[in-house]
């Protein structure tokens, strides 16, 4: 995984930062970081904008925040190779500026297939820039002060999910949908002009270190025949199709292959034996899930909002944006109970919550005002610090040290897994979902005819009236789809709070060396 090998070189390490120098560096590499995260979530307001663009429709648009997320993931067992190969810093700027150049290219892309290609690139420069950024953050700043690299950091994880509706809405509504794309290439300028001016001297040793290949490729081969099941099943009316079975089959047949392999490798790629441990099993089980369906939320929300309720795509950003504040507020409470309370309550507390607050969302209807919808996104951000926080600390505290930074990359790889998954079976499940309402609407229809006559005699034609319900139908219909999918994430959430409860407590709980 992100292995000790980010930390080659340490015995020479280089004298830390000091004043205007500093404060730049870690603004570059915090920028970095933002940029990276926040290209997963400003995508989501514009799928609709994105799908017309393109001529698809919208659960294909989501392919989008998929094949990134995906793409993402898989980067991040590399990064350690990678660093000990080419060097942190080299990497590092190798990284950045292929992840400029695929924006780019998804800024000019004419086709959906083209716009996936250069997204599933951008995932893989931008994976390993999360890491690395925390990795050099921690040594630019002197050992008293690694507490505030570490803070820069997080900030910049937590806020920028919080900007990327905002900005993919705007952007969106008032330019067109590749500037969402486009406005990553001045943020990459200053980060690699930043990164390679300032950080030469923490350059790390390059050494010619092993890579296990079998297991990159059945681990690619696994993951992205799932993923490519979940994002065509529908289409290709699953099981129903020998296309379908036989992605199933390749993606159960490479992990079945995948997970013999990295537990018998003595150089795997994902190191599966810190699963030995069950507090990191059930911690990873919790987060997996709470993030799945965490995500799931995410995306449906915005697609419901501006396909079915008719918001635009800023109001809509300026709606989801509201789940960051608290979750930024309340980041610190949630670090400084580490230790002092069993860790677990504050975290179940957390899952719970956001059970909660997905029932609340299931009171929704097709009419509600702005804060009705945007009030359940500003408590959910109560519960997210104690979630995210708290399981990443019980997680990491669960395994020696000497494991922690494998198990902090598996955690981060299975996390984003969990969420481009997620947001595949809930697009899926809504349409599904859809088709089922309706169906048991029209059926129970009453004096249609009688409506219709109504309507005509409003000054419709028939086809204005007939298309008047048939709307009615599908708003309806959509709106139950989407309410039921709130109503299974919170179910989720439980198991995940459940989950929590399996695992012991350690007997030191902290957020680990490698943080």
């Amino acid at each position: 995984m992100a292995s000790a090998a980010l930390t080659a070189g340490a015995s020479s390490e280089p004298a830390p930062l000091t004043g205007v120098k500093l404060i730049a560096a870690a603004f570059a590499l915090a920028l970095a970081n933002f940029v990276v995260v926040l290209d997963m979530t400003i995508a989501n307001v514009s799928v609709p904008h994105i799908a017309g663009g393109l001529a698809v429709s919208p659960t294909q648009g989501t392919w989008v925040i998929t094949s990134y997320a995906v793409a993402d993931a898989i980067a991040v067992p590399l990064t350690g190779w990678l660093a000990m190969r080419f060097g942190t810093v080299r990497w590092f700027l190798y990284s950045i500026l292929g992840f400029g150049l695929f924006s780019f290219l998804c800024g000019i892309s004419q086709t959906l297939d083209s716009l996936i290609v250069f997204r599933i690139l951008q995932g893989l420069s931008g994976g390993p820039l999360m890491p690395l950024s925390q990795i050099l953050l921690l040594r630019i700043f002197p050992k008293e002060k690694a507490g505030i690299g570490l803070a820069i950091w997080a900030m910049t994880t937590t806020t920028a999910p919080i900007l990327g509706p905002i900005l993919g809405g705007t952007i969106s509504d008032n330019w067109s949908w590749p500037w969402i794309f486009f406005i990553n290439l001045p943020v990459v300028a200053i980060c690699a002009f930043g990164v390679g001016s300032l950080l030469g001297k923490f350059e790390t040793k390059r050494e010619k270190a092993r890579i296990d290949v079998v297991g990159l490729v059945l681990l690619v081969l696994s993951v992205g025949a799932f993923q490519l099941m979940l994002d065509t099943g529908r289409e290709h009316d699953w099981f129903e199709s020998s296309w379908i079975v036989m992605l199933a089959v390749i993606s159960a047949v490479s992990f079945a292959a995948f997970v013999i392999w990295e537990l018998t490798d003595a150089n795997p790629v994902v190191d599966l034996r810190v699963f030995r441990f069950r507090g990191f099993t059930f911690a990873t089980v919790a987060i997996s899930l709470g993030f799945g369906a965490f995500f799931s939320q995410v995306v449906l929300t915005p697609l419901w909002l501006q396909q079915v309720a008719g918001y635009t795509a800023t109001e809509t950003g300026y709606i989801v944006a509201w789940i960051g504040v608290f979750a930024v507020l309340l980041s610190p409470v949630a670090a400084g109970l580490i230790g002092k309370i069993d860790i677990r309550i504050s975290i179940c507390a957390g899952i719970l919550w956001m059970a909660f607050i997905s029932v609340l969302r299931a009171s929704w209807n097709a009419d509600v005002d702005y804060w009705t919808l945007a009030l359940p996104h500003l408590l959910q951000g109560m519960g997210m610090p104690f979630f995210f926080v708290g399981l990443t600390a019980l997680a990491l505290s669960s395994v020696p040290q000497k494991d922690q930074t494998s198990a902090a990359g598996l955690m981060s790889f299975l996390r984003t897994l969990s969420g481009a998954m997620g947001t595949a079976v809930a697009t899926t499940a809504w349409d599904m979902e859809s088709r089922v309402a309706r169906s048991e609407l029209v059926s129970g229809m009453n004096d249609t005819g009688g409506t219709m006559d109504m309507l005509q005699r409003a000054g419709m034609t028939l086809e204005q009236a007939r298309a008047a319900i048939e709307r009615l139908v599908e708003v309806q219909a959509s709106t139950l789809g989407v309410l039921h999918l709130f109503l299974a994430s919170g179910v989720v959430f439980v198991l995940a709070g459940i989950a929590v409860w399996c695992a012991p407590l350690p007997k030191h709980v902290s957020m680990g060396s490698s943080h």
